[in-house]
């Protein structure tokens, strides 16, 4: 069953639940922060429009700053500003930010513990149509190996305006991974959310045969699939770890104790993600057999979302094959 404690959207199980992009939350949640924080500024790559930073600029036009297609500069003037006192929000793709920038994210901001937060945005496969060029699937390796960095990837547009206004107050190096597409509305406003805090979606009746760890909009296939497996009898936990660094370690050691199987789910490489991250939490304090749900060393390309992340195993029904293979090794 839902969490009760978390106030989830009681209609995510309807072929019809409400479906917004991730990314719109960011846009609203840098309006509230701005509107609070005076030192906050937004700075772009020429995509104000696709990274939801419109807003932010139509109501705070002096405190908002277009470089063009320029990512180095993006956060190089960023760190700058930040050095001066100011709070940036720098956007722009995922895939030009940090996949393009990463030295001078590296260099001038995680090194100089200047206080930016780079906004990747059309991260993942679900991009669609643009291709295996525009498919930002190495991202979150790249900021997740970075000293200082905090790295989080929201599980629905509600959670995207939380993190916003979270890393608002946390003033720290940050990434956070926004998906392109409408995606189903998980939480609600009163859902809490903490960085840092892993949250316990879904439990079954009794104690749990298998656990999965979802971040992103792929925590709805996460629910989908222990749903249907309780139906058959199996018990799956579903956590949402938002927060990927710093990795909620208390909470992952948890489940694999009390589950001794855990699956990952994640629209990343396999290699340095979500699941990287849990394997090394759980290699040194618990080990317990673990199955990879994720792009598998492979590059994108064009198609639908819906026929992407089915064509590389990360739908429902995929879930459904890993918790039975799983069980099988335990």
């Amino acid at each position: 069953m839902l969490n009760p404690k978390l106030h989830l959207n009681q209609k995510l199980w309807n072929d019809d639940v409400e479906q917004i992009p991730i990314r719109t939350g960011f846009g609203e949640g840098l309006v509230s922060a701005g509107e609070k924080d005076e030192t906050i500024v937004g700075i772009c790559a020429d995509l104000t429009e696709s990274t939801k930073m419109g807003p932010f600029a139509e109501k705070f036009p002096k405190r908002f700053v277009q470089v063009g297609v320029a990512e180095q500069n993006l956060v190089t003037v960023a760190s700058g500003m930040a050095a001066m006192g100011k709070l940036p929000f720098v956007s722009s793709y995922a895939m030009f930010s940090p996949g393009r920038n990463w030295e001078q994210i590296r260099t001038t901001i995680t090194y100089n513990d200047q206080p930016v937060i780079v906004v990747g945005s059309h991260a993942g496969i679900s991009v669609g149509p643009d291709g295996g060029t525009h498919q930002a699937l190495e991202d979150v390796a790249l900021m997740r190996v970075l000293p200082r960095m905090t790295v989080i990837c929201p599980c629905d547009s509600i959670e995207a305006r939380k993190a916003t206004l979270a890393l608002a107050e946390l003033r720290r190096p940050a990434y956070l991974r926004l998906a392109r597409e409408k995606s189903p509305v998980i939480t609600t406003n009163d859902t809490p959310f903490v960085i840092g805090k892993a949250q316990v979606l879904y439990s079954p009746d009794g104690l749990a045969h298998v656990g999965v760890i979802a971040c992103g909009a792929l925590v709805h296939n996460a629910l989908k699939a222990a749903r249907k497996l309780e139906k058959d009898g199996i018990r799956v936990k579903v956590v949402n770890m938002a927060t990927i660094k710093p990795l909620d370690s208390s909470a992952v050691i948890a489940l694999a104790k009390e589950c001794r199987a855990i699956i990952t789910l994640e629209e990343h490489q396999i290699a340095g993600g979500l699941g990287s991250a849990v394997a090394e939490c759980l290699a040194g304090n618990y080990p317990v057999p673990m199955e990879f749900l994720g792009v598998h060393d492979q590059y994108g390309q064009s198609g639908t979302p819906t026929e992407l992340i089915e064509h590389y195993g990360m739908g429902i029904k995929d879930v459904l094959a890993a918790v039975r293979r799983i069980l099988n090794r335990k």
